[in-house]
């Protein structure tokens, strides 16, 4: 690495980690703001909710990962312009595109950290805030239906009462049909446990048989039910998709495939969470072009300014194509990766019109 790559990685670093411990301030109090309405209720008190904010910063750091990138480049490029360094490197040759080859390689560490954030840390920090919360409020998972959770596994249809913090299920009814569709078998348990793999284990269990002969009901204390849902495909009703680990959205996007399910949103999840780590490549490109531009018209502030803007644009395209991409059936991939795509060509414009210069 040549002194230039270290010195300039050292300013762009130093830069980025003050704007990620300015935003974390931030985004940490509003949390807490918001967690103020749950204290007292049940057993959640100070702690829990300082906990909380705790474990939800991994999330914010994934989600305002290209934005601080973008904002702590431009603020080093800035400041070595403002005071000539970087005048003094360009006159030492430094072209723009040998300053976008070396930005790339400072910020594959960029990248790097978001991988690991968001594929190790932020999915399980989330889902232990979401359940330390519910757990704490004595409260199970909220279902979208007044009958619960409905799941298809192949030809069956598992209705389930409530999902509890630490994934055991309550009030659980398996209909099983056959290959034409008709109802064999209905399965009542009062609860149900997850015993390892695909088993769960099911306690007092009432099971209703439909023969030709007519119906027949058995009792049993406790049964060993094999089944496609697992713990972690419940944690989807804990964590947003956009949280989610890449191999959790493929397992659960399979599953929905598998039994012609809408899977859309969480292909678009998908695909965004392999496309976002680059982002952070694409913001520090669009940061190059403003150390040549905007010395004598304005100060840094000026530079930082347009920075939070580009910023905040970025973050809110990404949400809003993700969106459209679920209303309007776009290509999952494409959906994902136009916001980078935009703004990767709007810094070749900004420096192809630079070299003009």
């Amino acid at each position: 690495m040549s002194t230039v790559t270290r010195y300039l990685a050292r300013e762009i670093y130093k830069a980025t980690a003050f704007v990620l411990v300015a935003f974390l301030g931030l985004f940490a109090f509003f949390d807490f703001i918001n967690e103020l309405d749950h204290l007292g209720k049940g057993t959640y008190g100070l702690p829990q909710a300082f906990l909380f904010v705790l474990l939800s910063v991994p999330g914010h750091i994934y989600e305002l990962f290209p934005i601080v990138v973008l904002i702590g480049t431009l603020a080093a490029l800035s400041s070595l312009a403002h005071h000539s360094e970087y005048t003094v490197l360009r006159v030492s040759g430094f072209s723009p595109w040998r300053a976008g080859a070396t930005l790339v390689r400072i910020g594959m560490a960029f990248v790097v950290l978001t991988v690991v954030i968001g594929e190790f840390v932020a999915p399980v920090a989330e889902r232990t805030a979401q359940q330390l919360r519910l757990d704490r409020l004595g409260r199970a998972v909220a279902q979208e239906l007044r009958t619960g959770l409905w799941v298809r596994a192949d030809s069956n249809f598992v209705n389930i009462q409530e999902v509890l913090p630490d994934s055991s299920l309550k009030g659980v009814r398996i209909y099983e049909f056959d290959e034409q569709m008709h109802l064999q078998t209905i399965s009542e348990a009062q609860a149900g446990t997850h015993v390892e793999g695909n088993t769960w284990r099911l306690t007092e269990v009432q099971r209703t048989e439909f023969t030709p002969e007519g119906a027949r009901v058995e009792r049993l204390p406790n049964i060993d039910w094999r089944s496609v849902l697992t713990p972690d495909m419940l944690a989807v009703l804990l964590v947003r998709p956009e949280k989610m680990s890449a191999w959790a959205l493929y397992q659960y996007t399979e599953h929905l495939a598998k039994n012609r399910q809408r899977t859309e949103r969480y292909e678009i999840a998908l695909w965004k969470k392999l496309v976002y780590p680059f982002a952070a490549l694409v913001m520090m490109g669009l940061a190059l072009p403003f150390a040549y531009i905007l010395v004598r018209a304005g100060g840094v502030g000026a530079k930082l300014f347009a920075g939070v803007m580009l910023g905040v644009l970025f973050h809110f395209l990404n949400t809003l194509f993700s969106h459209l991409g679920v209303l309007q059936s776009w290509p999952p991939f494409a959906s994902a990766i136009l916001p980078s795509a935009i703004f990767l060509l709007v810094a070749i414009g900004m420096m192809w019109w630079v070299e003009r210069r």
